[in-house]
């Protein structure tokens, strides 16, 4: 082999450890910039050098420190982790049904996990701990009778999801028939919840999905391999020695982990899962889904649209709100896409 084949040949390896390189640093330099303007930003202004004195004063450090550490950070601190948990598991559905429509807004997990959260909050009240082992138990439900329902012999991509949204349409039914039933005051406190709001995130709302992301982050990185095998098919991956029904099984319990916990925290925030793993696929140009850049790019999308949703639009909305709207218009356009792609 020639010098000059082996230089193209390591030339061609490092281009995409470079791209990716180069997509993480700008996607975290994007993250930093956004988050500074989201703690800059609100009823009161402040300057960047105002919000940097403030941090480095501390909670205790008077009016601006009060801002912007207790008010402002959480809701932005929130969102990025939001985001990343969102991507993350939509990255880890979309590469378990290799079909970029299988995020858990769409099979149903998230629609689950509110509709355990609905009943908690119904049936026991609105502490947060209730409604969040409400979400995980509503999530993990779901899922239990979605993959029975789709599993015949072996679990098929297109079967999970056309299976998972039949199961989401019966839930989001059964979820208005339990806000017409109960009290008024529980009723309207659900349906804004439920419209996916991060307005009144805490530092305690917000710890409990750090708290996950830090506890499950080592288990997405251990499947990381067995993922990539799956991509090729269940006999591929047998072949390279990947016990796939576990495997399956483990990713689905993490994905749904992921999904129920923002869902209990925030409320069901739809699209982000759908659209975070297709825009990091396409920017790193990666072989399969990037689950590192599946979160960065969920966390930056979230945040940027709840900068949307407070300064944008005529009014403020819940940030749920914005990411539909974005989630139709990306849905629309890979349906064009792919019209296109048929004729040609």
């Amino acid at each position: 082999m020639s010098a000059t084949t082996t230089a193209a040949r390591v030339s061609g390896e490092s281009n995409p450890i470079r791209r990716r390189r180069t997509v993480t640093l700008v996607l975290l330099l994007a993250t930093v910039i956004l988050a500074l303007v989201g703690l800059r930003f609100g009823d009161d202004p402040m300057s960047l050098g105002e919000v940097l004195a403030a941090i480095a004063a501390g909670p205790d450090g008077g009016y601006q420190s009060t801002v912007v550490l207790l008010w402002r950070a959480p809701r932005v601190v929130g969102a990025i982790c939001f985001g990343a948990a969102l991507g993350i598991a939509g990255a880890l559905f979309q590469t378990l049904t290799r079909n970029p429509l299988g995020s858990p807004d769409i099979i149903g997990f998230t629609t689950g996990a509110y509709t355990g959260a609905i009943i908690s909050v119904t049936v026991v009240g609105t502490a947060f701990m209730s409604t969040a082992t409400g979400a995980l138990l509503g999530g993990f439900a779901t899922a239990v009778v979605v993959y029975l329902l789709a599993y015949r012999g072996g679990l098929s991509g297109f079967r999970l999801i056309i299976v998972g949204i039949g199961v989401t349409a019966m839930l989001s039914a059964f979820n208005t028939w339990l806000l017409l039933r109960a009290q008024t005051e529980v009723a309207m406190t659900a349906s804004i919840w439920g419209a996916g709001s991060i307005n009144l995130v805490s530092w305690s709302a917000a710890a409990p999905v750090l708290i996950t992301l830090a506890v499950l982050a080592p288990v997405v990185m251990l499947t990381a391999p067995s993922l990539r095998q799956l991509e090729l098919g269940d006999d591929a991956a047998r072949a390279h020695g990947v016990a796939v029904e576990p495997v399956r099984l483990l990713v689905l319990a993490v994905g749904v982990a992921l999904t129920a916990t923002v869902t209990a925290a925030a409320g069901p925030i739809a699209f982000i899962a759908l659209v975070a793993p297709q825009v990091a696929h396409r920017l790193t140009r990666s072989a399969g889904l990037p689950l590192l850049g599946s979160a960065l790019v969920g966390g930056m999308l979230l945040l940027l649209a709840d900068l949307a949703a407070q300064f944008v639009v005529p009014m403020p909305v819940p940030v749920g709100a914005v990411t539909v709207v974005v989630g139709g218009l990306y849905l629309i356009a890979l349906l064009v896409v792919e019209a296109r792609r048929r004729r040609s």
